[in-house]
């Protein structure tokens, strides 16, 4: 009833193959995730900005150094800390989390939307997606968390 080491072996190299082809088709492309964008997602990073910001999410939860989601970085910027905000460009209702970058602005965060919940959670090391994660300074990471302070400080904030 049982199999062998070797056709399990070569049964889930089988499975592993159509699974990789599978996700690089399931991907989208920057283009196609812009599309699904709200209207208040400004400043929206940019393709080469993202991927930073992104690095940066995965260096920080790697120290479990981020706050995730509305509830948890709403609180901690009411009590004053500092980092970046990164918000996700297409959660709706946009109710949701449309008060955030308000706050930031008062408390003077840099902020920045990009453009998928999905790869933000996915990022997070969750498999949940997230619209929101404020990345704390660490000096496991600073010279990443440099630059995309600096990056997304440069961004034109909206009238």
């Amino acid at each position: 009833m049982t199999k062998t080491k070797k056709e399990k072996v070569s049964a889930d190299a089988e499975e592993a193959a159509p699974a990789a082809e599978g996700a690089e088709k399931s991907e989208k492309s920057y283009q196609e995730l812009i599309a699904n964008v709200n209207p208040i997602a400004q400043p929206l990073a940019s393709k080469k900005l993202s991927k930073k910001l992104y690095k940066c999410v995965k260096k920080a939860a790697k120290v479990k150094n981020i706050r995730r989601g509305v509830k948890e970085v709403q609180k901690f910027i009411n009590k004053g800390e500092k980092g970046i905000v990164v918000l996700a460009g297409d959660t709706l209702p946009i109710d949701v989390y449309c008060h955030l970058p308000v706050m930031c602005e008062d408390r003077s965060l840099p902020y920045a939307y990009i453009p998928s919940k999905v790869d933000l959670g996915s990022s997070a090391g969750s498999k949940r997606p997230t619209c929101v994660i404020l990345i704390k300074p660490h000096e496991d990471y600073q010279e990443a968390y440099d630059e995309c302070v600096e990056e997304v400080s440069g961004l034109p904030k909206p009238l």
